[in-house]
């Protein structure tokens, strides 16, 4: 069994897909189905399924997958012993995030505090995150509601409170909490480039009984501007309704919060300043915590 087995199998079991993986590693298709099979004769057992040309990883084929992703972040961990991390890890930070907001304002105190940083920032989906941090390919990621799985481990930031966003004329504006079954008949903005949020906040007005009749869907700029012009309502996290000077209504729906969490690998050892950037984070949300909330208790 050698490391390249390894790699290939790795980069199959996350495409899912033999012909995706090959273009990826840069390899020919036949090579690399060859590869998989005499993994797969070593080991005496299937470790894909196959479906067509659909395949998915096996029961033995899942068991294997945690544990080379246990190799490599090994490899990585004994890379950065040997190595100086000050010569060649330096203060390059790997960080993925599912909605930018996260790191807004925290990212410029940051670098106000450690200007010699060096950040690499990507946007991904939680599921994609979550692949990233086991293959090492990230130091840390910021996802609405935390990572559940147990290579990851994961920190609950904030159970921001997610309010009613409404025109200033609009004829709820004045009451100080409401069920959101009040808005059942309302038109909705929702946002067009977010669907674990949208899905969210779909989940929120079936809980309270009703489907949402969504008028918009558009992106965070254009949503803020349909408020304004009276074609509709939103559910947005309280701290965005604050920075953008929108008129709102705090919800009284008990499941109306949603959580932030950051993650990392649980057996990848980060560098210092990937520590120190996490530390940071941790400590950046829990000294604002009150502009998560509707009630700023300071």
């Amino acid at each position: 069994m050698e490391l390249l087995q390894l790699k290939y199998f790795q980069t199959v079991a996350y495409t899912e897909h033999v012909s995706k993986a090959a273009k990826q590693l840069n390899i020919a298709q036949p090579s690399l189905s060859l590869t998989i099979k005499r993994l797969e004769d070593e080991l005496g057992t299937a470790l894909f399924e196959r479906t067509g040309r659909n395949i998915r990883l096996s029961p033995s084929g899942k068991i294997l997958l945690k544990h080379v992703n246990r190799i490599f972040t090994e490899i990585e961990n004994a890379k950065r012993e040997i190595h100086s991390e000050e010569q060649l890890i330096s203060g390059t930070l790997n960080i993925a995030i599912t909605n930018p907001r996260f790191l807004t304002g925290l990212i410029s105190d940051y670098i106000n505090l450690f200007p010699e940083s060096k950040i690499i920032q990507a946007l991904g989906v939680k599921s994609e995150i979550c692949t990233s941090l086991k293959k090492g390919d990230i130091d840390l990621g910021i996802t609405g509601h935390p990572i559940e799985d147990e290579e990851i481990e994961s920190r609950v930031l904030v159970d921001e409170d997610i309010v009613l966003a409404l025109p200033s004329n609009h004829k709820l504006t004045g009451s100080n909490k409401i069920p959101l079954s009040r808005a059942a008949d309302e038109p909705f903005v929702t946002l067009a480039n977010n669907a674990e949020y949208r899905d969210f906040t779909t989940l929120l007005c079936e809980k309270a009984g009703f489907v949402p009749n969504i008028a918009f869907q558009v992106d965070s700029h254009l949503l803020v501007e349909i408020i304004k012009l009276d074609q509709g309502v939103a559910l947005l996290p309280i701290s965005i309704c604050r920075a953008l000077g929108l008129n709102h209504i705090e919800i009284a729906d008990d499941s109306a919060t949603y959580p932030v969490g950051l993650s990392w690998s649980k057996h990848r050892t980060l560098s210092s300043s990937a520590e120190n950037f996490r530390d940071f984070i941790l400590s950046y949300y829990e000294q604002n915590h009150a502009i998560f909330k509707v009630q700023l208790v300071l």
